[in-house]
């Protein structure tokens, strides 16, 4: 039977192994709300990222595609 320093040890691994995977995941690029399209520089509405769905899209596949 495991005694609380076993118990301390395996805890310890665990979050290691979490921070670990946490740190090699990528950082997710959330734009901000700059007045323009992220994508096209248009002139957007107070609050918005991009001008329409098709330019969100276009970014994101082109994010993803630098990821890679």
């Amino acid at each position: 039977m495991a005694d609380f320093a076993d118990l301390a040890s395996d805890r310890e691994l665990l979050d290691t192994e979490q921070a670990i995977a946490a740190a090699r995941r990528p950082i997710e690029h959330v734009p901000v709300a700059c007045g323009e399209c992220h994508n096209c520089g248009a002139t957007v509405q107070a609050g918005a990222t991009f001008c329409d769905v098709d330019c969100r899209d276009d970014w994101q596949a082109r994010r993803r595609a630098a990821i890679r």
